[in-house]
This record gives C-alpha cells, sequence and structure tokens, in this order.
C-alpha cells in the first residue's frame, strides 16, 4: 500500500519527480514550514486583534512559538525522520529560540525603528508593514537559518529500523551517502 508521500508523487509531472527526490527533505521541510506559517498567521492575528492588540512583537512571539512546538514533532517524524533523542529536542528549542529572535527583529525594527505605526501612518498600512516585516520578512529569513541550523545540529540521525525490518533501509540524502548509480525508491 502507497504511503500519502507515495500518492502524492504519482500526481506530479514525470519531469519534475527526480528533482523532488533529490530534494526531498528540503520539500517536506518547507510543507511542514508552509503548514506552522498558516497556523503563526492565524494565531498572530487572533492575538494582535484581541489579548495583545498594542504589542504586535510578543503576539508574533507567542504564535511563533506554538507554531515551533508543531513544526517540532512534524520536522522529527516525518521531515528528517529522526529518532527522537533529548538532546536533539533540546537542539531544536535552542534553535528555534534564536530563530524566534531573528523572526521577531524586522517587525520591530519596522514598528520601533522606523515608526510604521500608528499616529504616523494609517491603520490598514501599519498592518500591511506588520505583515510584510513580521511574517513575510521574519519568517523567510528565520526559515533561511532554521533549515541550516536543523540539518547541521538537530537532526543528524534517522530513526532505529523496526525490529520486524519492515522500514527499508535509510534513503539516500538524510544520514546515508548516496552510492552512485543509486536511486531512491520511496519517498
Amino acid at each position: 500500500m502507497p504511503s500519502p508521500t507515495q500518492r502524492v508523487l504519482a500526481r506530479v509531472p514525470a519531469r519534475l519527480r527526480p528533482f523532488l527526490m533529490r530534494h526531498r527533505r528540503l520539500v517536506k521541510f518547507l510543507l511542514v514550514g508552509g503548514t506552522c506559517f498558516v497556523l503563526t498567521t492565524v494565531i498572530n492575528f487572533e492575538l494582535k486583534f484581541t489579548v495583545l492588540e498594542h504589542k504586535p512583537v510578543v503576539a508574533l512571539t507567542v504564535a511563533t512559538v506554538i507554531a515551533t512546538v508543531v513544526s517540532y514533532v512534524l520536522n522529527r517524524r516525518w521531515a528528517f525522520r529522526a529518532d527522537g533523542r533529548q538532546r536533539e529536542a533540546v537542539l531544536f528549542f535552542l534553535v528555534s529560540a534564536v530563530a524566534i529572535g531573528v523572526n521577531d527583529v524586522p517587525l520591530a525594527i519596522s514598528r520601533y525603528v522606523l515608526d510604521l505605526r500608528e499616529p504616523f501612518i494609517s491603520s490598514f498600512t501599519q498592518e500591511v508593514a506588520d505583515f510584510l516585516s513580521g511574517m513575510i520578512v521574519g519568517t523567510f529569513v528565520a526559515m533561511l537559518f532554521r533549515f541550516w541550523a536543523m540539518q547541521r545540529w538537530v537532526f543528524t540521525r534517522l530513526a532505529e529500523p523496526a525490529a520486524t525490518g519492515a522500514q527499508p533501509p535509510p534513503e539516500p540524502g538524510y544520514a546515508a551517502h548516496e552510492t552512485p548509480g543509486e536511486t531512491p525508491r520511496a519517498w
């Protein structure tokens, strides 16, 4: 029975499949990131327009922390298929703490250095500036940092194969070195 990933991959045009297979870890990381971006955006707006109305950086930080926990679970279990060591969790949250700070910097600069806030600009312009600086620029820079740091320090080992031998050997591109002529069979 094919996995959900294999079913989706079967619907992708044949000429794109080799590229996606070669960069599957990055593709999975981006899908997890996209999901967490939507989650962060929804939580951020909910907080920003209710209980944290006058604290946009705090609202973004809280939303990002919640999405980071979701990101950890999805990245560990799916994108990087790591074995879940305690050291991994500590490193993940250390990297994420730095990334949350990186994510907040553009919003803080926009609001408090460039004064892109009321009464200096309209409410609509303030919200557009907040979204572009905090959610777009901040998230993009933090994403680049996270991918590099997660691959470098956090998710460095694969999960152990099941005792029944049901799992295939490590896929090229994760922790194993590819051998010439080897082609991946499954995503």
